[in-house]
């Protein structure tokens, strides 16, 4: 059987002409044989994925599926919680947690029919990786299995580039989502803050956190956060708002789309190889063609959006994780701990400042996108690099691209602009206003059903 798309699944599950049951033991099957080179899987929960297929298969012939997710195969970033289902953060100090309730999103994935094969591979508690001082060991990249799947969705994004789930759950703290994503060839989308519940989900940063899907195409993420989004009284942060069709504007085309390009963020604050960069301007080229209007803004340098999230983030989670911290320093890997250690020496002026600095940046930003739909960045500085070879310190010594979205809150997707010299994937980030991830969706799946990327798939998959 071919790697199928969760929309084209979804069409062969609604005409009967795709087994549920079939299609689980099938990725179940390749879990078996491509999981131990990858790590992609924590925990593969096959008793359950069986009978979760068995129950679509029933609403199947009965005729009431519950939508387009009905019997799909997918699985969860492990700090989802999972009821009756360990959840470990990948860390030793959860290494028994075992939830009584789902998190609000995982529940809703539930509701929508999907089929779960399990629990996935992250960065010790959504932050510091890749670490081989943890219980196991750190996920593999697909496209060549001695380089690094980017953090911290790291399961999810090998899981998906390798066809082990047609699926999984993200999150997005620094870039969490879309790193992975661009360094595994997907689409992953880091929706806007509060569009997701984060009920259930071992936070990282409480204001910069977000709850996300992973996917082989921007369609399957509009169909996953079709399943995910929506107001959750329980989360502080939801938006109280109606979910919109996030299908909706998909097959309109580039047309009349207004898009900016930050420019100087990949091409001199933080410059990103001939590649990447060379499939930014292809796509660009494509989108021009198409009848967009596309042109160069600018903003603050990046390394100020950085400089402002990365402190929040590390003060945030020293608030999490201090008490742990003190009583049990040498259970969490060495990447971890020295990361969120660093917090300990900030003052209460120092998050004044960058809290102040934030409210400026967010408004910075609306107002560069008050006359524009989507804004095109990198999502990834180039290829992946080799798993043994990424400094502990690597997150700060340069600017990231992704984490000007966490600041803000904006939406913003990953998706692959083809490969670079040494044959794994490369990639470019549109963003958009606040909750317009329908148009977001609209421009990605533009580019991708007019490109060959996403009919290749790694050696290892095919």
């Amino acid at each position: 059987m071919s790697i199928l798309t969760i929309a084209e699944a979804a069409k062969l599950i609604a005409a009967k002409k795709l087994s549920p049951v079939e299609l689980a033991k099938t990725h179940l099957d390749r879990i078996g044989r491509l999981d131990p080179q990858l790590n992609a899987f924590l925990m593969v929960t096959a008793e359950r994925a069986l009978a979760d297929a068995k129950s679509a298969e029933a609403r199947q012939m009965s005729g009431s599926l519950h939508g387009k997710l009905d019997g799909i195969p997918i699985a969860h970033k492990d700090i989802y919680n999972t009821a009756g289902i360990r959840t470990t953060a990948h860390s030793k100090l959860l290494k028994d947690n075992v939830p009584t309730r789902d998190a609000r999103t995982v529940a809703k994935w539930v509701e929508a029919g999907t089929v779960m094969l399990g629990k996935l591979s992250t960065h010790e508690f959504a932050f510091g990786g890749p670490s081989f001082d943890l219980p196991w060991p750190p996920a593999r990249n697909p496209w060549n299995r001695e380089h690094f799947t980017a953090g911290s969705s790291s399961g999810t994004g090998a899981a998906v580039a390798a066809g082990l789930i047609m699926g999984g759950t993200g999150s997005d703290t620094g870039g969490s989502i879309r790193g992975p994503a661009a360094l595994c060839g997907i689409a992953g989308i880091k929706p806007t803050y509060g569009l997701c519940s984060r009920v259930g989900i071992l936070p990282l940063a409480y204001s910069l956190d977000h709850a996300g899907p992973m996917a082989w195409t921007a369609e399957d993420c509009a169909l996953l956060l079709q399943g995910m989004a929506g107001h959750d009284a329980e989360d502080p942060a939801s938006a109280d708002r109606p979910v919109p069709d996030f299908t909706a504007e998909l097959g309109k085309g580039a047309k009349g789309l207004r898009i900016g390009v930050v420019r100087h963020f990949f091409e001199t604050d933080n410059r990103a190889s001939d590649a990447t960069r060379a499939g930014i301007d292809g796509a660009l080229d494509f989108f021009r063609k198409e009848g967009a209007e596309v042109r160069d803004i600018t903003l603050s340098p990046m390394v100020e959006y950085f400089a402002v999230g990365w402190l929040i983030m590390i003060t945030e989670a020293f608030a999490l994780h201090g008490p742990w911290l003190r009583e049990r320093f040498n259970d969490y890997s060495e990447m971890l701990r020295d990361r969120v250690a660093l917090a300990a020496m900030l003052t209460g002026p120092d998050i004044v400042q960058a809290t102040r600095r934030r409210r400026v940046l967010c408004r910075e930003m609306a107002e560069a996108m008050a006359d524009l739909d989507v804004i095109v960045m990198a999502s990834a500085p180039a290829e992946a690099p080799r798993i043994d070879n990424v400094p502990k310190w690597s997150g700060i010594e340069k600017p990231s691209f992704t984490m000007p979205c966490n600041v803000t809150g904006f939406p913003a997707i990953s998706i692959c602009t083809g490969f670079g010299e040494g044959g794994l994937p490369v990639s470019m980030q549109l963003a958009g206003k606040p909750f317009t991830e329908p148009t977001l969706f609209r421009a990605a799946h533009a580019y991708e059903t007019a490109m060959p990327w996403r009919a290749k798939r790694p050696a290892m998959a095919s």
